[in-house]
Protein backbone atom coordinates (compact mmCIF):
# COMPACT_ATOMS: atom_id res chain seq x y z
CA UNK A 1 0.00 0.00 0.00
CA UNK A 2 1.35 3.04 -0.50
CA UNK A 3 0.65 6.61 1.43
CA UNK A 4 -0.34 9.80 -0.02
CA UNK A 5 1.23 12.49 1.88
CA UNK A 6 -0.80 15.58 2.08
CA UNK A 7 0.29 18.89 1.55
CA UNK A 8 0.13 20.69 4.32
CA UNK A 9 -2.15 23.86 3.34
CA UNK A 10 -0.59 27.25 4.71
CA UNK A 11 -3.01 30.37 4.58
CA UNK A 12 -1.33 33.15 4.81
CA UNK A 13 -3.33 35.40 7.30
CA UNK A 14 -3.40 39.46 6.84
CA UNK A 15 -2.55 40.99 9.83
CA UNK A 16 -5.75 42.75 11.43
CA UNK A 17 -3.37 45.82 12.07
CA UNK A 18 -3.53 46.79 8.33
CA UNK A 19 -7.21 47.65 8.12
CA UNK A 20 -6.54 49.47 11.56
CA UNK A 21 -4.04 51.46 10.17
CA UNK A 22 -5.93 51.85 6.43
CA UNK A 23 -8.78 53.44 8.25
CA UNK A 24 -6.63 55.71 10.90
CA UNK A 25 -5.19 57.40 7.82
CA UNK A 26 -8.50 57.79 6.01
CA UNK A 27 -9.44 59.21 8.99
CA UNK A 28 -6.29 61.85 9.23
CA UNK A 29 -6.61 63.03 6.09
CA UNK A 30 -10.54 63.61 6.43
CA UNK A 31 -9.85 65.35 9.13
CA UNK A 32 -7.00 67.39 7.71
CA UNK A 33 -9.14 68.55 4.71
CA UNK A 34 -12.18 69.31 6.58
CA UNK A 35 -10.01 71.55 8.91
CA UNK A 36 -9.42 73.65 6.27
CA UNK A 37 -12.21 74.86 4.93
CA UNK A 38 -12.77 77.78 7.53
CA UNK A 39 -10.08 80.75 7.29
CA UNK A 40 -8.73 81.28 10.77
CA UNK A 41 -9.26 85.11 12.36
CA UNK A 42 -6.17 87.66 11.66
CA UNK A 43 -4.07 87.49 14.75
CA UNK A 44 -4.58 91.33 15.48
CA UNK A 45 -8.25 91.09 15.56
CA UNK A 46 -10.11 91.68 19.04
CA UNK A 47 -14.24 90.65 18.95
CA UNK A 48 -16.84 92.62 20.16
CA UNK A 49 -17.66 92.17 24.26
CA UNK A 50 -21.51 91.66 24.96
CA UNK A 51 -21.24 91.33 28.57
CA UNK A 52 -21.96 94.88 29.66
CA UNK A 53 -24.90 95.03 26.96
CA UNK A 54 -28.53 95.52 28.67
CA UNK A 55 -30.76 92.56 26.92
CA UNK A 56 -33.90 95.13 25.98
CA UNK A 57 -36.50 93.43 23.48
CA UNK A 58 -35.99 95.39 19.55
CA UNK A 59 -38.97 97.98 19.47
CA UNK A 60 -40.60 96.12 16.63
CA UNK A 61 -41.00 93.14 18.68
CA UNK A 62 -43.88 91.07 20.74
CA UNK A 63 -43.18 89.86 23.90
CA UNK A 64 -44.63 87.32 25.58
CA UNK A 65 -44.67 87.89 29.63
CA UNK A 66 -44.53 84.60 31.78
CA UNK A 67 -48.94 85.33 32.02
CA UNK A 68 -48.91 84.39 28.62
CA UNK A 69 -50.14 88.30 27.70
CA UNK A 70 -48.96 89.57 24.38
CA UNK A 71 -47.45 92.91 24.61
CA UNK A 72 -45.99 95.27 21.95
CA UNK A 73 -44.62 98.76 22.85
CA UNK A 74 -44.93 98.02 26.27
CA UNK A 75 -49.37 97.68 25.51
CA UNK A 76 -51.43 94.47 26.02
CA UNK A 77 -52.45 93.09 22.66
CA UNK A 78 -54.24 90.26 21.07
CA UNK A 79 -52.27 88.91 18.01
CA UNK A 80 -55.30 89.47 15.48
CA UNK A 81 -55.08 93.07 16.98
CA UNK A 82 -51.38 92.95 15.72
CA UNK A 83 -51.51 91.48 12.17
CA UNK A 84 -54.21 93.74 11.90
CA UNK A 85 -52.13 97.12 12.46
CA UNK A 86 -49.14 95.70 11.64
CA UNK A 87 -47.05 96.43 8.60
CA UNK A 88 -46.80 93.80 5.27
CA UNK A 89 -43.27 93.36 5.97
CA UNK A 90 -43.54 93.21 9.94
CA UNK A 91 -46.22 90.46 9.06
CA UNK A 92 -43.77 88.71 7.05
CA UNK A 93 -40.86 88.31 9.78
CA UNK A 94 -42.01 88.79 13.38
CA UNK A 95 -40.10 88.87 16.32
CA UNK A 96 -41.51 87.14 19.67
CA UNK A 97 -39.51 87.55 22.44
CA UNK A 98 -40.98 84.77 24.94
CA UNK A 99 -40.22 85.61 28.89
CA UNK A 100 -38.09 82.44 29.91
CA UNK A 101 -40.68 81.61 32.63
CA UNK A 102 -43.31 81.17 30.09
CA UNK A 103 -44.32 77.64 29.50
CA UNK A 104 -43.88 75.77 26.15
CA UNK A 105 -48.14 75.13 26.12
CA UNK A 106 -48.17 78.97 26.05
CA UNK A 107 -45.51 79.78 23.66
CA UNK A 108 -47.04 77.30 20.84
CA UNK A 109 -50.57 77.79 21.34
CA UNK A 110 -49.82 82.30 21.44
CA UNK A 111 -47.51 81.48 17.75
CA UNK A 112 -49.99 79.05 16.31
CA UNK A 113 -52.47 82.33 17.13
CA UNK A 114 -50.68 85.21 14.81
CA UNK A 115 -49.72 82.28 12.13
CA UNK A 116 -53.72 81.89 12.26
CA UNK A 117 -53.86 85.59 12.29
CA UNK A 118 -51.30 86.17 9.41
CA UNK A 119 -47.83 85.61 10.50
CA UNK A 120 -45.22 84.47 7.96
CA UNK A 121 -42.38 83.31 9.68
CA UNK A 122 -41.77 83.99 13.57
CA UNK A 123 -38.44 83.89 14.98
CA UNK A 124 -37.90 84.00 18.62
CA UNK A 125 -35.28 86.23 20.11
CA UNK A 126 -33.39 84.55 22.53
CA UNK A 127 -30.40 85.50 24.94
CA UNK A 128 -27.39 83.09 24.06
CA UNK A 129 -24.95 82.97 27.17
CA UNK A 130 -21.61 84.04 25.89
CA UNK A 131 -18.05 82.65 27.85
Amino acid sequence: MTSRLRKHQTSSRREPTIALINIVFLMLIFFLIAGTLAAPLEGDIKLVDTAGLDGAAPPDALVLNASGQLRFRAETITPEAYIAQASDSERATLRLVPDRAVSAAILVETASALKAAGAGSILLVTEKALP
